[in-house]
């Protein structure tokens, strides 16, 4: 498991930075794309502290299932906004909306 340190902080934020408006990606994708596959959780505990480091649009980043991150109500409404539709189960349609890097 990656250490949390101020150069993965900076690999996490970058990927998260290149989401396109109206696109999703998963803390797994996030991972992969900065070679630390099994980081996924880290992944998410970066986010949950982002807005330390500037602003990043952390809204764009979902699990797997295309489920919003649990307490934060306002990513729902962003990611509308930004045209993201849901499925009726409240998830986001991950083959529709994923970013494909």
């Amino acid at each position: 498991m990656s250490k949390l340190n101020d150069y993965f902080i900076y690999e996490v934020l970058s990927v998260v930075e290149e989401i396109p408006k109206g696109k999703v990606a998963t803390y797994g994708q996030i991972a992969r794309l900065t070679g630390h596959d099994k980081n996924a959780r880290l992944v998410g505990k970066i986010l949950s502290r982002a807005e330390l480091y500037g602003e990043y649009p952390c809204h764009r980043v979902v699990n797997h299932s295309g489920r919003t991150a649990p307490n934060w109500a306002e990513q729902r409404t962003l990611l509308k906004s930004e045209g993201v539709a849901f499925k009726d189960n409240g998830n986001v349609d991950i083959r529709k909306y994923q970013w494909n890097e």
